[in-house]
């Protein structure tokens, strides 16, 4: 009688559907608006228009791409290239300068070494305060 009627056991796939519903839900959660601004934008502001640049005008660098979103994207969202490089430059400055400190550090300390020179007491720190009240108790004697 109860040949036919058998209940196979397995795993729960309970885990595997809830995954896929929360991955379908946040792809169209991200995919539907997204597909709604390329559509009204390609509709209604389409690709930009070739114009001849007026004299003295120095075009920025999100003027130079087609399509609005990549104008928004260039400008708003991904760095300037021109910024870029100037931040480049400003670090091998940095490093440069660095360098030329330890070059005269290490010229000083040959020419300590060279000369059985040591630094002692050759510069002290102080305030004008301190300054200044040296020169009232100098005046003073």
């Amino acid at each position: 009688m109860s040949a036919h009627r058998t209940m196979e056991i397995t795993a729960s796939r309970w885990q595997w559907h809830k995954t896929k519903d929360w991955m379908h839900f946040y792809f169209f959660v991200g995919a539907i608006p997204a597909g709604l601004i390329i559509f009204f934008t390609n509709v209604f502001i389409g690709p930009a228009q070739l114009e001849p640049i007026p004299d003295g005008y120095i075009p920025k660098q999100w003027e130079y791409y087609n399509h609005p979103i990549s104008r928004f994207l260039s400008k708003y969202i991904f760095p300037n290239d021109q910024m870029e490089y100037e931040k480049l430059l400003h670090k091998l400055t940095v490093a440069n300068n660095k360098r030329l400190i330890l070059d005269l550090e290490k010229q000083i300390q040959d020419l300590q070494r060279k000369n059985n020179d040591y630094k002692y007491w050759s510069y002290r720190e102080g305030t004008a305060s301190q300054i200044i009240t040296k020169k009232r108790l100098d005046n003073v004697v």
